[in-house]
């Protein structure tokens, strides 16, 4: 009934897709390249459930 009022699912997980995309480029740049493989493949998780959003939809 009240659905307007629900946040988007799709936009906060592009915000958090994002946000680990940067910090994995930060971790590159300061030579922590084992912390840019995990930042990179848990951005990857993310983007697979926003492509299966986009799927549902």
């Amino acid at each position: 009934m009240l659905g307007f009022l629900k946040g988007d699912p799709k936009k906060k997980l592009q915000k958090a897709y994002e946000a680990k995309l940067e910090k994995a480029l930060q971790a590159q740049r300061n030579g922590d390249l084992r912390s840019h493989g995990t930042l990179t493949e848990e951005a990857e998780k993310i983007y697979a459930e926003i492509k299966a959003l986009d799927e549902n939809r």
